[in-house]
């Protein structure tokens, strides 16, 4: 008989551990989740689910009580350029992240789990090697010497270092990834934490034709954002791989702020006129670099941008006439 694999997700209840545990059911797999919270936008489907905070070794214990066979490390205290660079959570970001990992890789090591994977971020990489919008450096060896833009990149950084360390000294089989930009339905679209993409899906949903919205920076700074479902592919053929990585997951399809609004637009069926307005930005320019990731597992990222965009459209649309039909009705 066929041996079930049995699977723990920490961060089970976010945007990325949601959409990983529906596609490690749909294997078949034994999937326990553990999160603060359960996910927000539709019911989980894990096996058994622990509510509960990571950064208390106790819960940690307590969600590793047995030998798994593969483990996802997603749980971090994260968002979008609203939340990490302001400097307003760097102490937080720190702090919490930093125990999550360090709990997590400790309740694994003492149950004897070896296959664990770290969602890292393209964060972590050199500020100076992104300061052209137009020819961004990401590519793996260009971590070094290290600059990251934010505390939360330096914290990613660490913890991938962490990780490689417990690699090297017990024996765990570890994966990691550097994410770029993960996005689509059933993401944070509202209250300070969004990405890009779901916030200018919310902000063109909510206007009229012709109407106005507003973006921080004069929105020539370029980045690539990849849809959840790839995101998903590439971190379960690295972590079923035996190479460890780290590697970026990401699109390399790399757009201007500005070209992502309009495109936003142009899903909508809409005119719509951009205000540009001071804000937090983060570096120049970031794409991903996918020559490694094409190398080692012989798969790439490769869905356009605008057929992501356009399903995850829909769905916030769907939130923003929603949250209207409750506030009017």
């Amino acid at each position: 008989m066929k041996k079930t694999k049995r699977v723990l997700v920490c961060g089970a209840g976010g945007f990325i551990g949601s959409h990983l545990v529906n596609r490690l059911k749909s294997e078949d797999c034994w999937v326990r989740g553990v999160d603060l919270k359960y996910p927000e936008f539709s019911p989980t489907c894990a096996d058994d689910f622990i509510v509960g905070d990571l950064r208390d070794p106790t819960i940690c214990r307590g969600a590793v009580d047995q030998q798994f066979d593969e483990v996802y490390q997603l749980a971090a205290d994260m968002g979008g350029a609203g939340f990490i660079f302001t400097g307003d959570n760097d102490a937080d970001i720190m702090h919490n992240s930093g125990l999550v990992n360090l709990n997590i890789l400790e309740a694994c090591h003492r149950r004897n789990v070896k296959r664990i994977f770290y969602s890292s971020s393209a964060c972590m990489y050199p500020e100076h090697n992104q300061m052209d919008p137009d020819n961004p450096n990401c590519s793996e060896d260009s971590a070094y010497p290290a600059d990251p833009d934010s505390e939360y990149g330096w914290e990613k950084l660490f913890s991938e270092r962490l990780y490689l360390a417990f690699g090297r000294n017990y024996g765990m089989e570890v994966r990691i990834a550097r994410f770029h930009n993960i996005f689509g339905p059933e993401g944070t679209w509202v209250g300070g934490r969004e990405k890009a993409p779901a916030a200018f899906c919310r902000k063109v949903a909510m206007a009229a034709d012709g109407g106005v919205i507003e973006m921080w920076g004069d929105g020539e700074q370029t980045r690539s954002f990849l849809y959840i479902d790839e995101c998903i592919e590439g971190v379960l053929r690295l972590t079923r791989s035996d190479w460890t990585g780290p590697v970026n997951i990401g699109s390399d399809e790399m757009v201007s702020i500005n070209r992502l609004a309009s495109m936003t637009a142009e899903v909508a069926g809409k005119v719509i006129t951009i205000k540009h307005i001071p804000g937090p930005l983060g570096v120049r320019g970031r794409n991903s670099d996918n020559r490694l990731i094409a190398e080692r597992l012989k798969w790439r990222p490769e869905a356009p941008l605008l057929d992501g965009l356009s399903k995850t459209y829909e769905w916030v649309k769907g939130q923003v006439l929603e949250q209207y039909s409750s506030d009017h009705g």
